[in-house]
Formats: C-alpha cells, structure tokens, sequence
C-alpha cells in the first residue's frame, strides 16, 4: 500500500442528497422544481420531511431518511462513507440555530473528506447543476484511508 490517494469516479447518473433547514425547504422546493429535467436523470434522497416535501411537490422520487434531528444528517453522512452518496445539496439557514448542528457540521466535514461537491444555497446549486460535468463521470482522488488506517495501526504499536 504506497499509495496516498485513490481515484474514486462519481458516474453519469449522480446519486443526489436533498436538505433543507426549516426556514429553507419553500426554497429547496422550488428549485428541485425549477431544475426537475436535471434531476429526474439522478437518484434523489434526502432528510425525511424535505424528501416528502419535495416528492409531493414535484413527483420526482426522492428516498427518505430520518429528519435531520432524528439523526438523518448522519445517515446521510455513512452513506457519503460508502461511496453511495455523489453529491449534496443543502439549502441551510445560516441566521438560525438548529438543536442538531454538531450533525450538520459533521456532514459538512465528511463530504470534504470525501471530495463530494456540495452546495449550501441556491447560487452555488445552480452552478453544480448547470456544470457540464452534470453529465459525464468525474474521477477525483481521496485519501487512501486503507493505508492511512495501517500506517496509524502501526504508529499506535510502536508506541505503545
């Protein structure tokens, strides 16, 4: 194991998480509404209100997790860890506290980990989205976390 990175491709067809705070789901709404020629390409999910929000709203097909509170933020976040989760979209509300933020953060950290684009309102959404990358695979590396994991094992041994 020599290698620092891996190469990990998020193909043509985007596996798509959908998140709205509270004070931002009218607006996640309606721009899954305005963009739903784009979407209805990808696999959708998302937090458990805004996924039946945006399902009723917009009959696109969005699979439902937990709400976010009730710790949807982190199944989102384990299924970014197994490479089944490309992309996030997260209209979050930066004026008021949410009771789950440490949850929030750390799926905001989780996707930089794993390189996974991620838009937190409307603009920077509108240009992922209308990225020609929208319709091709991307290659991007990430930390060789299987060699990262042995070299710690190996460095907690010597130490002990």
């Amino acid at each position: 194991m020599d290698k620092d990175f891996i190469t990990l491709t998020i193909g043509k067809q985007k596996n798509i998480a959908l998140i709205a705070h509270d004070a931002k789901k009218a607006d996640l709404i309606k721009w899954c509404q305005d963009n739903r020629e784009i979407l209805k390409g990808h696999f959708l999910c998302g937090t458990g209100t805004t996924a039946h929000m945006i399902t009723d709203s917009t009959g696109l097909p969005v699979r439902g997790y937990n709400s976010g509170p009730l710790g949807g933020d982190q199944q989102i976040g384990a299924k970014i860890v197994e490479g089944r989760i490309d992309f996030v979209i997260f209209f979050s509300d930066p004026l008021t506290a949410a009771p789950h933020d440490p949850d929030v953060k750390a799926l905001l950290r989780i996707a930089q980990v794993y390189d996974i684009p991620i838009a937190n309102n409307r603009a920077t959404a509108d240009f992922l989205i209308q990225s020609k990358l929208m319709n091709e695979s991307y290659d991007h590396d990430v930390i060789n976390f299987s060699k990262n994991i042995a070299e710690r094992a190996t460095s907690m041994k010597e130490n002990a």
